[in-house]
């Protein structure tokens, strides 16, 4: 049993700032309107804010201490044809990594039948104006295209392209708030964290769902020419019961499903769990024990950081640090407000 985090540290302005980013779409693939929506809540603080293709950094007084990342895309559907919808992720990426190891590719039989009665709202891709909503009637796999197709009414009049987002709104009761948190909790994390006077450097790339981001992400630190081994990578992590997510504050790895992490940063951040009474677990190790009575294993996944560390041969390296949820990859994502509170505390220890 996890032990209680203090909620009376005020979580308002946090919870203000999430559930505006939230409203805003960023269907993978379509992130542009988001990168300026984010770029506008980051130009109001006293830190350097620059944008790149598929990636925005934000850099304090002390640039080169701490390195944080976060994803800013979101799941969403695209118009590929005469009222046709396919889940957009699978679309942007490249199949050819499509292999069935992913999180994501094991993930979609599980959340096919979860949209029935979705609402979705449909926007040009550069600007992000509104053109109007629709509702998912039904969601399936189609084996020959290995994606989930969806019917959609109300949306017949767009053109192939198209991106389409769940009508995202984000709910707080019980101790719990539920919207579509994958990556916008990640993002909103940082943005306050600037708030409260972080002064190193964030990374927001695009693409992440499609497995891209790390490929913007190395671009930037190969054309400055910098190497980092503490990179810490922000994110959710789903597990399939709130049990199993109530079980810890935070999520801490050692590897993926590529790579090994960081294991000094891994070491530090559990240290520091130690310090603060937040309770944390091991996800790889959590996956390895649910393997053991499994025919069909589950994987460890393939993140930004396990590809980075890879593609680097660990010049860039450090670890992530994750929100368990349930819900995963739907509009009514859920996290509890004590995870949020506690991943928020240890955010604020790299503030110097």
């Amino acid at each position: 049993m996890k032990n209680s985090i203090d909620l009376a540290g005020d979580l308002d302005e946090f919870l203000i700032l999430l559930r505006g980013l939230v409203r805003e779409p960023s269907v993978i693939g379509s992130e542009d309107a988001f990168f300026r929506v984010l770029r506008r809540e980051l130009d109001e603080l006293p830190i350097e804010v620059t944008r790149y293709h598929g990636l925005l950094v934000a850099r304090g007084k002390a640039p080169k201490g701490q390195i944080l990342s976060a994803h800013v895309d979101r799941h969403g559907l695209i118009c590929t044809g005469p009222n046709e919808f396919q889940y957009a992720a699978f679309i942007i990426a490249n199949r050819s990594e499509m292999t069935g190891d992913s999180v994501s590719e094991q993930t979609m039989e599980l959340i096919a039948d979860r949209f029935h009665g979705q609402r979705v709202q449909a926007h040009t891709p550069y600007a992000g104006s509104y053109l109007g909503q629709g509702t998912i009637n039904r969601s399936f796999i189609c084996p020959k295209r290995r994606n989930l197709i969806f019917e959609v009414s109300g949306l017949d009049f767009l053109q192939p392209g198209t991106p389409v987002s769940f009508l995202d709104r984000l709910t707080v009761s019980s101790g719990f708030v539920r919207a579509q948190l994958d990556n916008v909790l990640s993002v909103a994390m940082l943005v306050y964290l600037f708030r409260c006077g972080f002064q190193g450097t964030a990374l927001f790339t695009a693409g992440e769902e499609a497995g891209r981001s790390w490929q913007h992400a190395l671009a930037w630190f190969q054309r400055h020419d910098i190497a980092t081994d503490r990179m810490i990578v922000l994110d959710t992590s789903p597990y399939s019961s709130e049990q199993d997510a109530l079980a810890q504050h935070v999520v801490l790895r050692t590897r993926d499903a590529t790579s090994t992490f960081a294991s000094n940063v891994t070491q530090e951040l559990e240290s520091r769990c130690k310090t603060l009474g937040i309770e944390y677990t091991y996800k790889d190790k959590y996956v390895e024990m649910l393997n053991r009575s499994r025919e069909k294993p589950l994987s460890f996944g393939r993140t930004e950081l396990g590809r980075l560390i890879g593609a680097t041969e660990g010049r860039i390296t450090g670890t992530t640090l994750q929100v368990p949820t349930t819900g995963y990859h739907t509009a009514n994502e859920t996290a509890s407000l004590e995870s949020i509170q506690a991943t928020l505390q240890l955010l604020k220890t790299y503030i110097r």
